[in-house]
């Protein structure tokens, strides 16, 4: 079990899970305010820490200078989400809550709200940032950044399609026609070397050209899937907290008349 004495050290400390993977800092101490015992802690969780997550201090142990929970680390980071305001308490309900996601008894009759915003003492939340003399006022600031995940995918894919296609070529064929050639001195000789009078046939082959079609592959070009980057801006926002601090007796305000800071 945390002691008294270790409470002071835990805070800010690295809590790491039952696996030994790092967690977060350990934020806040909180007490029981009808025992002053040590009962819950923070530690930052989510994106660059801006969340707090609670953690039962009965399930952390002190290893060497090392805090370890008796969870894993992803049980913590899904714990019951727990806005506790700036001098705010835990409500007996939300204290429920967390006892029964943990699985860990209620017992002991502790029915009292933890006080999370006191001097140090019983029944208050020990702070790092507080002193015998003074006291630290501090606020949250949104810390953004980037993370890189998958979007989508790409892949070429090649499939075949049928198209219709038409090309006109020229084709040429033979065809028959009767020349009628007079006698002449010239053919004279020719046209009389044969029978006066006979009967006779003359036959001509005719030739025709047709179409003929065929097709072959042809690379045409290259396809390739090329990645770049775009860069566009990007609204977030979230909520931060900020201490405030008042003075109360004889105090000399701000110039507005105020003893707030």
């Amino acid at each position: 079990m945390i002691t008294q004495e270790q409470i002071h050290d835990l805070i800010g400390h690295t809590l790491y899970d039952s696996d030994g993977d790092r967690v977060g800092e350990v934020k806040t101490v909180y007490l029981d305010d009808a025992t002053g015992d040590p009962e819950w802690l923070t530690v930052k969780t989510g994106w660059f820490g801006m969340h707090e997550s609670f953690v039962p201090l009965r399930a952390v142990r002190m290893i060497g200078d090392r805090a370890e929970a008796g969870f894993g680390k992803s049980q913590i980071m899904d714990a019951p989400r727990i806005d506790v305001e700036a001098g705010g308490r835990l409500s007996e309900q939300e204290e429920r809550e967390l006892y029964r996601y943990y699985g860990v008894e209620w017992g002991d009759g502790r029915r009292q709200p933890l006080v999370p915003e006191q001097p140090v003492g019983p029944d208050a939340r020990m702070d790092a940032s507080t002193t015998e003399d003074a006291m630290t006022r501090s606020e949250e600031h949104l810390r953004v950044g980037t993370e890189r995940y998958e979007s989508g995918h790409a892949r070429l894919r090649k499939y075949v399609v049928t198209t219709e296609e038409q090309v006109t070529v020229p084709v040429t064929h033979e065809e028959v026609r009767i020349e009628r050639e007079p006698i002449t001195d010239a053919n004279r000789e020719a046209a009389m070397s044969g029978q006066d009078i006979t009967e006779a046939e003359h036959e001509v082959t005719l030739h025709a050209e047709r179409a003929v079609v065929e097709t072959e592959a042809v690379p045409v070009e290259r396809v390739r899937l090329a990645k770049e980057e775009v860069t566009e801006d990007e609204t977030v926002s979230g909520q931060v907290r900020k201490e405030r601090v008042e003075a109360d007796g004889d105090v000399d305000g701000e110039p507005d008349g105020t003893d707030r800071w």
